[in-house]
C-alpha cells in the first residue's frame, strides 16, 4: 500500500513543481529576449528533459553490468516513444475536456511543428537504422547526434515569433507582489522546480518498478510500457498546465522540443557507450514511433490538424502494448 500512497504523492509534486517551473521558465525566457515557441523547444526541453539524460549517460557509461548498460538504451528509444505518443495525446484529450474544446484553437506556426517534426523523423530513422548495424566508426557517430541539437537549438533561439505581441505573463510565484521579478529569483525558483521534478521523478519510477509485479506484470514488461510515460511524466504535466493555460502552442512547442533532445543527446551517449543494437522490443517501439510521428506530419502538411485528430497520436501507445503481445508470448 506504501508504494502506491508514494506513487500518487510522487505524480502530485510533480505536478505542483512543473506548475512553478513553467511559471518561471517563462519569465527566463522573457530575460534571455528569447520568443515564446523557443520557452517551449529549448528552455523548457532542455530543464525537463536533460536530467533525464544525465541518468542515461550515468546507465550506459557506468553501469557494471549489460542490464544497466540496455536500460540506458531503453530510455533513449522509450523517452521519444511516450513523447510522440502520449503527450501529444495528453494535449488533445486535455483540449478535448477544457471548455476551449469549441473554441478555434492557437496551434501556433504549425509549418514550423511540421519542420520540428520532420528534424525528429531524419534523425530518429538514422538512430534506428544505427541499431541495425556494427562498424568501426559508429561510436564516433555519437558526437554527430551532439551537433545536430546544437544545430538545432541555434535555430530555434535564433527564430522571432510570427505574434509581435508580448505575452502578459503570471507573477512569478516566488516574488507574487512584483509586476517584475528580480533575476536571482526567477533562477532560482526554476533550479528548485527542476530539483523537486528531479527528484520526485527518480522516486516515481522507483515505485513504478515496485507496484509493476504486485499488478501481475512482469519486470521487463513494466520497463518497456510503463517507465517511459514515467520518466517523461515532466514534460506530459507541463503540457497539460500550459493548456488550461491556454497556450496550446507552448505545450506542443515543449512536447516537439523534448523530442529532438531526447532523439539526439542519450542517443549519443548510447551510441559512444554501447554497442547500440536494438532487440525486437526495442525496434516496435522504434517502428511505432515513426508511424505516430509520420500520422501527425501528414496532418500538419495538410493542414488538418484538429484536437480530435491530435487525441488520436496517443492510440499509437496501446498499438505499441499490443505489438509487444507476440513477443512476450513467445
Amino acid at each position: 500500500m506504501i508504494h502506491f500512497a508514494l506513487l500518487i504523492g510522487c505524480a502530485v509534486a510533480i505536478y505542483l513543481s512543473c506548475e512553478w517551473f513553467v511559471n518561471a521558465v517563462e519569465w527566463l525566457g522573457r530575460r534571455l529576449k528569447v520568443g515564446t515557441v523557443a520557452v517551449g523547444t529549448v528552455l523548457a526541453a532542455i530543464g525537463t528533459a536533460l536530467p533525464e539524460s544525465v541518468v542515461t549517460f550515468v546507465a550506459v557509461a557506468f553501469g557494471d553490468t549489460p542490464e544497466q548498460r540496455d536500460l540506458g538504451v531503453g530510455a533513449a528509444m522509450g523517452g521519444p516513444l511516450a513523447l510522440a505518443t502520449v503527450a501529444y495525446g495528453v494535449i488533445g484529450w486535455s483540449l478535448l475536456a477544457s471548455r476551449r474544446r469549441g473554441a478555434p484553437q492557437d496551434w501556433g506556426d504549425v509549418d514550423k511543428l511540421a519542420k520540428d517534426q520532420t528534424w525528429f523523423i531524419a534523425v530518429f530513422v538514422v538512430k534506428v537504422g544505427l541499431g541495425l548495424v556494427a562498424f568501426a566508426i559508429k561510436p564516433w557517430l555519437g558526437f554527430l547526434f551532439f551537433a545536430v541539437y546544437a544545430a538545432y537549438c541555434v535555430r530555434e533561439m535564433r527564430q522571432q515569433d510570427t505574434d509581435s505581441t508580448p505575452e502578459d505573463l503570471e507573477p512569478l510565484k516566488l516574488q507574487r507582489r512584483r509586476a517584475e521579478p528580480a533575476t536571482w529569483a526567477v533562477v532560482a525558483q526554476t533550479l528548485g522546480a527542476l530539483a523537486v521534478i528531479f527528484t520526485a521523478s527518480r522516486l516515481f519510477v522507483l515505485q513504478l518498478d515496485a507496484v509493476g509485479p504486485m499488478l501481475g506484470l512482469p519486470a521487463t514488461l513494466t520497463a518497456l510500457l510503463l517507465a517511459p510515460i514515467a520518466t517523461e511524466l515532466p514534460e506530459i504535466m507541463n503540457a497539460v498546465i500550459w493548456v488550461r493555460q491556454g497556450k496550446t502552442k507552448l505545450a506542443l512547442a515543449n512536447v516537439s522540443g523534448s523530442m529532438m533532445i531526447q532523439a539526439t543527446v542519450p542517443s549519443g551517449f548510447g551510441l559512444l557507450f554501447t554497442p547500440w543494437r536494438l532487440d525486437s522490443p526495442l525496434l516496435i517501439a522504434g517502428g511505432v514511433t515513426m508511424l505516430a510521428v509520420v500520422y501527425l506530419l501528414i496532418t500538419l502538411r495538410s493542414g488538418r490538424l484538429s484536437v480530435r485528430r491530435l487525441s488520436i497520436v496517443g492510440a499509437f501507445y496501446g498499438l505499441f502494448a499490443v505489438a509487444l503481445v507476440p513477443v512476450f508470448s513467445s
